[in-house]
């Protein structure tokens, strides 16, 4: 009877606890969110820099793995420009003019207006963050720097279910002047857009929905989604991240960029990315990505979640 009593506690226990909301809590320099006592992720919104360089905001870093590791990195030795999960282009034209680039933060700047916490129906937790994008290179009779794109970033953070955490983004862009384009890098790579800089080990894996994807200097096409999975948890546990693109995304399914060393993943935005496209200043461009967090995850159960993600809308 006491080992049946043992049981039960300990099964009453993990249900608790899985069964805990997340907690966000907004502070000066960023959003940090929680579950029960462990950390998720943080959204950065004050400035950072190094050195007097690469200063940026409106990114995720750290975002934490289900055992409590960091699992992004910032600020890393062959990338400095690189930040945990974020979303930059190279190309920003207003008209003929290119006006900076995101993707090396060169005369190019992030201001968050505002961060709201939204209401959630459950134990999911929502901010949404006014952001607009800034350049020296456009300016005002006055001299000071003009909005040129407005963004409304949503990242939604549910509780922890089975093996996995799910986390939602979406990005919203809209221009604040005509003419207004964006565009990935203009060699062959073409790079752009979603983009998590996660930490690499050895014995990394990628998969899709065809199998195991084996990382090329381009792009590739492997479908709406890809698995990033190896020893990335303490101590050399087993632990990975899904991305998973919303099929309404603009040019779906787009092509990925994967590294197995010293870069980011990189899920194509515009393609080819040479070829910057119109940002409208009525209709945003809606960009939605959904990441999975998880110590051990099958390609079915991914796919599973890849097609719940299609028939929520």
């Amino acid at each position: 009877m006491r080992n049946l009593n043992c049981i039960f506690l300990i099964l009453c226990f993990n249900t608790i606890v899985l069964s805990q909301s997340v907690k966000l809590k907004i502070q000066d320099d960023g959003v940090l969110f929680k579950e029960g006592k462990d950390s998720i992720l943080f959204y950065q919104t004050a400035n950072k820099e190094l050195n007097g360089k690469y200063k940026r905001s409106n990114y995720i870093h750290p975002l934490y793995s289900l055992d409590g590791k960091i699992l992004t990195e910032d600020f890393p030795e062959d990338h400095p420009h690189h930040r945990g999960i974020f979303w930059a282009w190279h190309q920003l034209y207003i008209g003929d003019k290119r006006i900076g680039d995101g993707w090396i933060i060169k005369n190019f700047e992030w201001q968050v207006l505002s961060v709201e916490a939204l209401k959630n129906k459950g134990k999911a937790r929502s901010i949404k963050a006014h952001v607009v994008w800034k350049s020296p290179l456009w300016l005002d009779e006055n001299g000071n720097k003009k909005p040129l794109v407005s963004e409304y970033t949503t990242i939604t953070v549910f509780p922890t279910k089975q093996n996995y955490r799910q986390i939602d983004i979406e990005i919203a862009l809209i221009a604040k002047e005509p003419n207004t384009r964006i565009g990935g890098s203009e060699d062959k790579k073409g790079y752009g857009g979603f983009s998590p800089r996660i930490q690499l080990v050895e014995d990394i894996i990628f998969t899709s929905s065809t199998g195991m994807v084996e990382p090329q200097n381009l792009p590739i096409e492997a479908g709406g989604w890809i698995d990033i999975s190896g020893a990335l948890g303490h101590e050399g546990s087993m632990a990975g991240i899904s991305i998973l693109s919303h099929h309404k995304n603009p040019g779906y399914p787009n092509p990925w960029i994967l590294r197995s060393k010293r870069s980011m993943q990189n899920a194509v935005y515009p393609y080819p990315g040479a070829n910057a496209v119109s940002l409208s200043n009525v209709e945003p461009t809606v960009l939605r990505y959904r990441i999975l967090i998880h110590n051990g995850i099958t390609a079915s159960e991914i796919s599973s979640q890849h097609i719940q993600y299609r028939k929520e809308g």
